[in-house]
Formats: structure tokens, C-alpha cells, sequence
């Protein structure tokens, strides 16, 4: 039996971090991961280079069924403070769009940084074990590992959610919260491409590959960045961003031209040019084939001098607020994060630490609060398992 004073279960980003605080307030320290390596989702973000933080990091860019219960953590470790230390190793680095910020040459920079880190804070990061049981038998946790049994005073659950289950990630710990009657939100992919029924896929599959600039809606919450047409549906930034908010069942709506005025756009092409056809000059302000596919599936053909203002209502109509109804999501398969996880009625937001269990901490992405796409749930997890680090 080993006794340390700090167990993290998961060495992801915010894993890493809270036991990087830990370690440096002289707590004895082990993280654990089933993984034979450590912070695979931070290997594999942002296309390799790692979208570690945003700029523009505020309790807005965060959602739950209470999502203030970020803001205490977000203040106190703030996307700076994690900028600062990134720039003390030395690591360079670049602003994208919209604040979010990259590694210039690769995401195992940040890795690499979290372990020195570990190693200089005095933690111990044990991978390739397989956790068993948990129990709090008096005033330690025991834990049963494949590698020998372990006890400690703080439990830290950093294992995150189901999203992306090819790099190992699973339910754990919203089975471990269950074990100690910890409430839950039902969890589901968001930030994650949406998909349609057969018969609306078979009308679109020839559209895969379009993409354009567009504002995405659901009900009165809008994101404009780029959508993609897919052969299952639809994905891009602007579509990932209104997944993590669309309910089932429901439309949303899509504004395939926000920079345009196409009313006014066709009333000047039949005063300027009445013997062109509507389809053409659709494609001169749409890619090609998604201006036919509109022209195809509402019937608008001929001459522009033979349209009338009803008819051009139609198509504005048609561009500007097409509404469809996606019939579900890509899944866990896809998704870059989980929503809903454990309720944050029964944790501290000063500490992350379970009310009614002394020592059991919840961070990161296995807490019911989901970030923005763009490097938000990243810094989620920098702040989340900062503050947990400060009381473990």
C-alpha cells in the first residue's frame, strides 16, 4: 500500500496543471492514466499544433446548466497566466483567428512543458494503469490499480468525458461520481458535425466539399465562421459551435451570404443585365455548384428580366434564412468535447471539491461546463485544475 497526499486520475491538460500546483505546494503527488501516454487530446488538437488558449477567454464563452460556476476559476487564473507560462519555455507561438492561439511548430511543445513542469514540482506520472476500485473507507481514498494498491487525502477526477473515444476516453468518471452519489447533467457530444435524414442527404451529397462563410442560428444564440457541407450533413467551425446549443428535432437556420444583400443583388441585375439567367448570377456571389443546387431545389430559372419580386424574395429567402432540420450528430466519435457531466450544484466553485464528500475534486471536461470552439476548453481546463491545485 503507497500513500501519497494527492491522487490525479488523468493525465490530460487539466490533470497536468492541477497537479503541477499541487506539487509545488509540497504535496506528495501521483497521476495516473490508463493511457501509455500522457495528454493525447492535447497531441492531437488543433491539427497537431494545439489551440491552447483564446484571447478573448470570458465566463461567456462557456456554457452548462450553470455556467457562472466558471467564473471564479477563470478569474484567478486567467488565458495571461497560462500565456506567461508558455512564454517562459520558450515556446512559440501565433494567433489564428478570432483570439485563438496556436503552437508554431507543435502541440507536444505544450506536453512537453506540463511534464517539466511535473518534474520540477516533484509529481509522479504513472501511466499504462488500469484503475479498479475506489472506495473511502475512513479519511484516505484507497484506490486499486493494476500496478498494487494506493491511498490518499485528495482524489482529483481529471479523466474527462466520452469524446473521442479512439485515444482512450471514456465515462469513468461519471461513474465514479455516481459511486458517490454525485448528480450528473446528461452528458452529449457537442462542438461536433451535424448529420441529415437519407432523403435530404441524398439532395446535398453533391455539395460535399463546398464550403462558405455563414451565421449559423439556433434561437437567438448565432455564430458567423466557416460551414462545411459534408456528405452526412454539415460540419466547419460555425456548425461545431451551434451543435454544443441545437436541441433535437428542432431547425436551425443558415445565412449562406452575411456580406451580401442578394434582394438587392438581383434587383440590379435585372435593371443592369435583364437577359441573364437568375442561376448565373447566383453563381457569381455562391460557389457554382451550390447556387445550382438552390436553383434546382426551389425551381428558380430563366431570364432575370422575367423574375418578379416575389420570386426574388424567395431566393434572398432561400440564402439568407434557410432553415433546415439536421436529424442528428456525428457522435462521440467526432466530438472535440462533452457537454453536461457532473452537476455543479455539488461542487465548490472556489475549490472544485464534491460538498458532501471531503478530498473528491472534479476538473476539467468530466464538469458540466463546455467551452467555445477555439481554445476555450483548453483554458477551461488550465483554470479549472489551477484551483482545484490551490486546496487539494
Amino acid at each position: 500500500m503507497q500513500d501519497f497526499d494527492v491522487i490525479v486520475l488523468g493525465a490530460g491538460a487539466a490533470g497536468l496543471m492541477c497537479a503541477i500546483e499541487a506539487g509545488k505546494r509540497g504535496r506528495k503527488t501521483l497521476v495516473l492514466d490508463h493511457s501509455s501516454k500522457p495528454a493525447e487530446k492535447i497531441r492531437i488538437s488543433g491539427g497537431g499544433r494545439c489551440n491552447f488558449t483564446n484571447l478573448h477567454t470570458s465566463p461567456a464563452n462557456f456554457l452548462g446548466e450553470n455556467p457562472r460556476f466558471c467564473v471564479s476559476a477563470l478569474k484567478r487564473y486567467t488565458q495571461q497566466d497560462f500565456i506567461a507560462l508558455v512564454d517562459s519555455y520558450r515556446i512559440p507561438w501565433h494567433e489564428k483567428t478570432l483570439g485563438q492561439l496556436f503552437c508554431d511548430t507543435s502541440a507536444k511543445d505544450i506536453i512537453s512543458m506540463l511534464l517539466s513542469e511535473c518534474e520540477r514540482a516533484g509529481v509522479k506520472v504513472q501511466l499504462s494503469t488500469k484503475i479498479g476500485e475506489i472506495n473511502k473507507p475512513d479519511e484516505l481514498f484507497s484506490v486499486a490499480t493494476d500496478k498494487g494498491a494506493l491511498r490518499c487525502q485528495s482524489l482529483v477526477v481529471a479523466t474527462g468525458g466520452p469524446s473521442i473515444p479512439k485515444i482512450g476516453a471514456t465515462s469513468f468518471g461519471y461513474d465514479l461520481a455516481k459511486r458517490f452519489d454525485l448528480p450528473l447533467v446528461t452528458p452529449r457530444a457537442a462542438l461536433v458535425p451535424l448529420t441529415f435524414d437519407e432523403a435530404l442527404k441524398q439532395r446535398t451529397s453533391e455539395l460535399a466539399g463546398i464550403a462558405v462563410d455563414a451565421v449559423v442560428s439556433f434561437g437567438k444564440t448565432r455564430f458567423r465562421e466557416g460551414m462545411l457541407f459534408t456528405h452526412r450533413g454539415l460540419s466547419g467551425p460555425s456548425i461545431l459551435q451551434i451543435s454544443s446549443y441545437w436541441q433535437e428535432g428542432q431547425e436551425i437556420g443558415v445565412n449562406m451570404l452575411p456580406d451580401g444583400n442578394v434582394l438587392e443583388t438581383l434587383k440590379l441585375g435585372r435593371q443592369n443585365s435583364p437577359k441573364q439567367d437568375i442561376r448565373t448570377l447566383l453563381g457569381d456571389v455562391l460557389p457554382k455548384r451550390l447556387a445550382t443546387f438552390i436553383g434546382d431545389h426551389h425551381g428558380f430559372t430563366g431570364r432575370l428580366a422575367d423574375q418578379s419580386d416575389k420570386v426574388f424574395n424567395k431566393v434572398a429567402e432561400a440564402i439568407h434564412n434557410w432553415r433546415v432540420k439536421p436529424i442528428g450528430t456525428e457522435g462521440y466519435r467526432t466530438a472535440e468535447v462533452t457537454l453536461g457531466g457532473v452537476n455543479t450544484k455539488a461542487l465548490s466553485s472556489k475549490t472544485m471539491e464534491a460538498k458532501d464528500v471531503p478530498g473528491l475534486f472534479f476538473i476539467g471536461e468530466v464538469v458540466d461546463i463546455t467551452g467555445h470552439l477555439g481554445g476555450f476548453n483548453f483554458q477551461w481546463a488550465w483554470s479549472s485544475g489551477h484551483a482545484a491545485g490551490q486546496f487539494v
